[in-house]
């Protein structure tokens, strides 16, 4: 399951989704970019992301911002439970939002990025949000994540990322009673009632 990574920083306002200008950037389509929340999604984004202007976009519920192009798709496949990195983003009014860091392994050990881009996954939202910011920005990435809570807020909650404390925890309390059992009663599942090791929790 996805381990939380505390992150208190200031939220700001989003705008009401405005025109788009600039070339097209070419994007893929999500595979459920027709969910009726994405429309939602797009209209509480900001037309100014990391002092980049809104770019239009080729794809549906899509949209970008700036010169190389921060992107957000609207409607991929939202991430089941992981251990891979979480990012969970306190706001001031006490809001958290999570989001699944997909390409971790692309940063070295000593935190210094590779030169590429940083892709992140709203975990435990339906629809979920791709957001990819170029390596150039890769620095603001944590606040462009900040910049996009309006559209995060505009999706179904489901789950949430989990400490380590709450990981280790749930361990130890589930290792005594694994003889037989196929899942367990603390660790975070999907809608489907699938756990991290993909067993059905036993409904």
């Amino acid at each position: 399951m996805p381990r939380c990574r505390p992150l208190a920083l200031t939220a700001t306002a989003t705008a009401l989704l405005l025109g788009a200008c600039g070339t097209p950037v070419s994007l893929e389509p999500a595979p459920s970019a027709a969910a009726p929340d994405c429309g939602d999604v797009l209209q509480a984004t900001p037309d100014v992301l990391a002092d980049g202007e809104r770019r239009s976009t080729d794809s549906q519920a899509s949209t970008a911002w700036g010169e190389p192009a921060i992107t957000l798709r609207c409607g991929v496949e939202p991430p089941p439970p992981t251990t891979a990195e979480c990012l969970s983003i306190e706001l001031p009014d006490g809001r958290v939002h999570d989001w699944i860091h997909t390409d971790a392994g692309a940063v070295l050990e000593d935190g210094a990025p590779e030169g590429v881009e940083s892709s992140w996954v709203s975990y435990g939202r339906r629809p979920a949000i791709e957001v990819v910011v170029p390596a150039e920005l890769s620095d603001q990435a944590s606040a462009v994540l900040v910049d996009l809570d309006g559209a995060v807020e505009a999706t179904e909650h489901v789950a949430s990322c989990v400490g380590a404390a709450e990981v280790e925890s749930a361990e130890a309390g589930s290792a005594g009673a694994r003889s037989g059992e196929t899942g367990t009663g603390d660790t975070a599942t999907d809608d489907a009632g699938i756990d991290e090791t993909g067993t059905d929790d036993g409904r």
